[in-house]
């Protein structure tokens, strides 16, 4: 019986929603990730669970020794009373201190800054993956973009059958 409960929410964890930011791979080259966890309020945990959240325009940023991530956007929570959270505030991420001092160090050089990749739960908690992006010039997304395609038509003629 215990195990059929614990599958149970095993699939249930699985079909969480996890909120992708795919704009940071077409404007910036992820050098490293790390995963960190985030300080929420309820209302803006089950906002997440229901996926309305977006990363296009976020970013973090290390603040007095702490990583704040700035201009995530977490809708408000439908079923929330008056006292529901602030769209688009400041969050606080957790990480190590000395995980915290390396992010510190990779985004001194220029066009260097750290961007959430995706927003996901794991064993039940609000996970946040960040990455260290490199900015990328015009001609470098034009040139991803080309190779995506280019990956595209091999693995459809790869598929075509004769």
């Amino acid at each position: 019986m215990a195990k059929d409960a614990n599958t149970k929410r095993k699939r249930a964890a699985n079909m969480e929603p996890r909120i992708a930011n795919r704009k940071a791979t077409h404007d910036y080259f992820i050098d490293s990730k790390l995963e960190c966890g985030i300080v929420l309020v309820g209302s803006e945990v089950k906002s997440l669970r229901l996926g309305k959240a977006q990363l296009q325009e976020a970013f973090a940023r290390v603040e007095k020794g702490e990583l704040i991530l700035h201009q995530c956007h977490i809708d408000q929570y439908e079923k929330s009373n008056l006292m529901n959270h602030v769209p688009l505030r400041e969050r606080k991420l957790l990480a190590h201190k000395r995980e915290i001092a390396k992010l510190a160090e990779a985004t001194k050089d220029h066009g260097v800054t750290l961007v959430p990749l995706a927003v996901y739960f794991k064993d039940g908690r609000v996970k946040v993956e960040i990455g260290v992006g490199r900015g990328k010039r015009q001609e470098d997304k034009r040139r991803s973009i080309k190779e995506k395609e280019m990956k595209q038509d091999v693995r459809r003629a790869m598929t075509r059958r004769v």
